[in-house]
């Protein structure tokens, strides 16, 4: 099996949540895989696609496509975020024509969400994490009905010993985030977040974990506003955990 892995860093967590970013290279680097960054990467085009932008998201995918795609195939591109992941793997082979499509298909079967490269590329469920607490756990919309990833983790985290897991209602309803749709309909996004926010409160658990940036950002910034004892992390802060932990402080 190989072992080598390109990171993927998305935009929101380049300029606003690096420690998600150090957290996944320390997780993925303790599981022996050895792990490189190419700086010159941007944007990977998800806010033009989804605002029907398609003309200014073409450059920024072949982009991607010219740093990625000849370092992927000696490993794999791996990325903590999975409505990035499902940017690449599904709107890039539909965005571009010719030989860029052709490259787009190919680099698709070689970029995974976090998670499912653990699980399925890796094989991997414990990863000796040390972190201690009471979590509970949401779903988020991309990486549950884009890349059909559920099991994975879950998994990861009824692996972690330290972590007491308590169920969530309806874990896998949106945040109310959707990138455009927190600005376009902040009464309706902001209600849904308040929802979210809510029933994890009421599961008694300490910590909210999930596993996209952007999500990330729109309930931690509507417990920060309200004051609600409720601390959010990503789930590459949990797993990387080592005892000391380092995102702990982030999420509060």
């Amino acid at each position: 099996m190989n072992t080598h892995v390109s990171l993927f860093i998305p935009c929101l967590v380049d300029q606003f949540l690096p420690e998600i970013g150090t957290d996944t290279a320390r997780l993925l680097e303790g599981l022996g895989v050895s792990v490189s960054y190419d700086p010159r990467q941007t944007c990977c085009g998800q806010p033009m696609i989804n605002a029907g932008r398609t003309d200014r998201a073409k450059p920024l995918a072949r982009r991607f496509i010219d740093i990625f795609y000849e370092a992927s195939k000696d490993g794999a591109v791996v990325a903590p975020s999975g409505s990035c992941v499902h940017t690449v793997t599904h709107h890039y082979p539909e965005l571009l024509d010719g030989e860029y499509r052709e490259k787009a298909q190919d680099l698709a079967r070689r970029v995974y969400e976090l998670s499912d490269y653990l699980v399925n590329v890796l094989g991997v469920t414990d990863v000796k994490s040390g972190f201690t607490g009471t979590v509970t756990y949401h779903h988020s919309c991309h990486i549950v009905r884009g890349l059909d990833i559920m099991a994975e983790p879950i998994a990861l985290m009824d692996a972690v010993p330290g972590a007491q897991m308590l169920p969530l209602p309806d874990m896998d309803v949106c945040c109310g985030f959707g990138g455009e749709f927190s600005a376009g309909y902040p009464e309706i996004s902001g209600a849904m977040v308040e929802d979210k926010v809510q029933k994890a409160i009421a599961t008694g658990a300490e910590y909210l974990v999930l596993a996209e940036p952007g999500c990330i950002l729109n309930i931690r910034g509507y417990v920060e506003k309200q004051g609600l004892p409720l601390k959010v992390l990503h789930l590459a802060q949990v797993l990387a955990d080592r005892g000391d932990a380092p995102g702990k402080e982030a999420a509060s």
